[in-house]
């Protein structure tokens, strides 16, 4: 049965399962007793197959064995820690919640927000000494989940509308692990140093569940941290690491100062949104292993594509091959298009959930003949490699003419006074939208926003060239390091 249960039968009990950053490790059999000692807790207070289990916990081992033990018994409903009491309340009302897990005596805006007659649960210790213990334990239910119950809820972003739920299957979550640890050939041997947070897709699935499907290890970080990186890089031996672009931006970046070094990587992946050339580039100086990128969204419980591992080929500036699931391209018309064709990409597959839960409008307007309708513009190429040329909705309209701030990313990426850069619109009286660009500089770099606005209108249509730059410490980014381009305008103050 394709269960997180049965998941966790791959490892050998000797080995090392988990690790946290300051080398504490659990090995298999100890990480099943745990996760399944955690569960009869979580049974002993009430909590059921369809019940779901709120938690707010920071990044690390602790994180991971209660996500896998909320989601071995029921519903794990993982929320960012760093959420303001008005953010919990809408979330925590919106999942509806039975139990809300927090470490003892911290998230008070989370306990603030939660909604009468909720469960509470305070995780107590640390690692193999970790215990749950509930306030006011209700009746539940002797229900076991089996494939087709609900393991995970998460909401989509909610850039450009309010965020909905996605509600993913223990077979979701099964065939996407075993899906990513296909692609990247994991094994025993292999270990994930994640840096990606536990609230999130991508850190779930690709950093601990498919190292774990594979009975390899996982080092669970606190989260990125750029000078701590390369010291867990050499303390942990990793095998790959994967993080979003602007993780490997600051990666790649900081690694120039100590040049190309010998690591215990095999690869660098990078997945959740576009990774510019340079930084590709830059890291496989860094490390001289091979960079995938891939492609994944909460929707298809993370991966759809990667570029594939020598001897196969990986194209740049293409997320890969169709991976579990199957691609195509539709026109305007909903019409499937041959390859070069530009529309919008569309999946279907054993990956792919079923529907937003309670939102009937946002399914008829995403499903459409069986596929599931990504947002993302995209052509495949002849030999099926998909690439992606930017979100419907970041598109640029500048006067008629679409701008897919992607090409505008990459211009800049190549001054070498850039470090870091961001292309987005900007609301204008008569052309609709203008573009504009934030920028980072390099180190000790100096250069004049019209110094760089010339730089690229020499590899640019004169229309795609920023009439605004701006220079920012930092990129703004969202919880899990994802840059937003929709709403970045109002953010640094160009939308009047």
């Amino acid at each position: 049965m394709d269960t997180i249960s049965s998941l966790l039968e791959t490892g050998r009990d000797e080995a090392v399962a988990l690790l946290a950053a300051d080398g504490t490790a659990l090995d298999w059999a100890m990480l099943r007793r745990e996760v399944h000692r955690l569960a009869d807790r979580l049974r002993a207070a009430g909590i059921g197959a369809n019940d779901r289990v709120a938690i707010v916990l920071p990044n690390g081992p602790e994180m991971a064995l209660v996500f896998l033990a909320a989601s071995v018994v029921g519903c794990a409903a993982p929320l960012n820690p760093t959420y303001r009491e008005d953010e919990f309340r809408y979330y925590l009302n919106d999942l509806a919640v039975k139990a809300l897990i927090t470490p003892e005596g911290e998230m008070a805006a989370a306990h603030a927000a939660l909604p009468e007659g909720t469960m509470t649960i305070t995780a107590v210790g640390k690692v193999s000494s970790l215990d749950l213990i509930a306030r006011d334990p209700v009746p539940g239910t002797d229900d076991e989940p089996t494939s087709d119950t609900i393991a995970l809820v998460l909401h989509t972003s909610g850039t450009t509308s309010r965020p909905k739920i996605v509600p993913l299957r223990q077979r979701n979550l099964v065939h996407s692990a075993r899906n990513v640890a296909e692609t990247l050939r994991l094994s025993q041997h292999d270990r994930c140093l994640n840096v990606m947070p536990l609230f999130h897709i991508h850190g779930l699935v690709a950093g601990l569940l498919a190292p774990l499907s594979a009975g390899g290890s996982v080092v669970c970080t606190p989260g990125f941290d750029p000078f701590e990186f390369h010291r867990w890089l050499g303390a942990h031996q990793p095998t790959y690491y994967t993080a979003v672009p602007s993780m490997h931006q600051v990666v790649s970046v900081m690694g120039r100062s100590r040049g190309p070094r010998r690591t215990s990587l095999r690869l660098v992946r990078s997945s959740s949104a576009s990774l510019p050339g340079p930084t590709l580039e830059g890291l496989t100086e860094l490390f001289g292993v091979p960079v995938i990128e891939a492609y994944g969204m909460t929707e298809a419980t993370h991966q759809m594509a990667s570029n594939p591992l020598p001897p196969e080929a990986a194209k740049p500036g293409s997320v890969g091959l169709p991976t579990g699931v199957e691609v195509a391209i539709l026109d305007e018309a909903n019409r499937l298009l041959p390859a070069g064709g530009r529309g919008e990409v569309v999946i279907r597959g054993a990956t792919v959930f079923d529907g937003y839960e309670n939102n009937p409008e946002a399914n008829d307007a995403s499903f459409t003949g069986g596929w599931f309708r990504t947002g993302d513009q995209g052509f495949l190429d002849e030999d099926g490699y998909l690439f992606l040329t930017g979100r419907l909705k970041e598109q640029i309209n500048r006067g008629g003419e679409k701008i897919g701030p992607l090409e505008i990313d990459e211009v800049l990426l190549r001054n070498p006074a850039v470090a870091q850069a961001v292309t987005f619109a900007i609301p204008h009286e008569t052309l609709g939208e203008e573009v504009g660009a934030a920028v980072v500089l390099e180190g000790g770099c100096e250069i004049s926003a019209e110094e760089l606005q010339s730089y690229v209108a020499k590899h640019v249509a004169p229309f795609k060239v920023p009439s605004r730059v701006v220079f920012v410490e930092e990129i703004p980014k969202g919880a899990t390091g994802k840059i937003q381009r929709i709403g970045l305008a109002e953010r640094l103050g160009l939308a009047d």
